[in-house]
């Protein structure tokens, strides 16, 4: 199974690169296009990061490693910012469509904006060995998007452009529409990241063994059949430390010289008369 995900990220990262190539040219044909202003939409940028993602944690899945701690926290986060560019992206379809105006979705937008994250919805639901994400990441997940905002409406009060309706001031009234879109992405920031942390802690990966009880005491079995005591207790059968054998006697190792035949039936401290 981790093969085969392992193999789906790195395909579906070569996906996203071509779609991501293929897309520049695209804008090409346009006379308003501008290089810098490609790699200002915050589609792009989350898409690009995600290419890298996916490879490394392809890789890893590849190699049966598990994704570490802060690695599964940009995992994380990248997705986020991919599902949620999706998910504007559609609504401002819809919207367009229903004012009769016809945007151009070619297939590289097809799969930056749908395809890759239906994905990472599906490969974050149901592949094995996710890693816990801590729940602090909410409180670092509207950084990049802030920050983004306001160096992109910065910029767009010099050159006259902005990527999203919601940031031009010449297509929202402020502050009350501007607050209220923004207020909206924002919160569907949290909500997918919320989503995303919640299910790495109900799927979280396989644990190293399984304690079974076994009458009053309890052994950890490991997963390659073999049994060690479970962390602060000891397996089932042990003695506690100190504690004597049933009448005293420690027993003799096997092999050893007090272990001989029955026939030596006298101890070497005691002497015949």
């Amino acid at each position: 199974m981790r093969t085969v995900v392992g193999v789906l990220r790195l395909v579906v990262a070569a996906v996203g690169t071509a779609a991501l190539v293929s897309y520049f040219f695209y804008t090409l044909g346009f006379s308003t296009f501008s290089t810098v202003n490609y790699f200002a939409y915050f589609t792009q940028q989350s898409n690009m990061a995600n290419v890298l993602v996916l490879a490394v944690s392809g890789a890893l899945s590849l190699r049966g490693r598990p994704e570490g701690r802060a690695f599964a926290a940009v995992h994380a986060l990248v997705t986020t910012y991919v599902v949620v560019s999706g998910i504007v992206y559609g609504i401002i379809l819809i919207e367009s469509l229903s004012n009769d105006f016809a945007i151009g979705v070619p297939w590289s937008t097809q799969v930056l904006h749908f395809w890759i994250p239906g994905f990472l919805v599906v490969d974050w639901v149901l592949a094995p060995g996710r890693t816990r994400v801590s729940w602090a990441m909410l409180s670092v997940v509207l950084v990049f998007p802030v920050v983004w905002g306001i160096a992109t409406i910065v910029r767009g009060a010099d050159v006259g452009w902005y990527p999203y309706f919601f940031l031009d001031p010449a297509q929202v009234r402020w502050p009350d529409e501007f607050v209220m879109y923004n207020a909206i992405a924002l919160g569907v920031i949290v909500g997918v990241m919320s989503a995303l942390i919640a299910l790495s802690h109900l799927r979280p990966g396989p644990r190293p063994g399984v304690l079974l009880r076994r009458g009053e005491g309890a052994a950890l079995v490991a997963g390659d059949g073999g049994s060690v005591p479970p962390p602060g207790g000891r397996a089932a059968g042990a003695r506690p430390p100190g504690a004597q054998p049933a009448g005293g006697v420690e027993p003799a190792a096997p092999g050893s010289a007090e272990a001989g035949s029955s026939g030596a039936g006298v101890s070497s401290g005691t002497r015949s008369k």
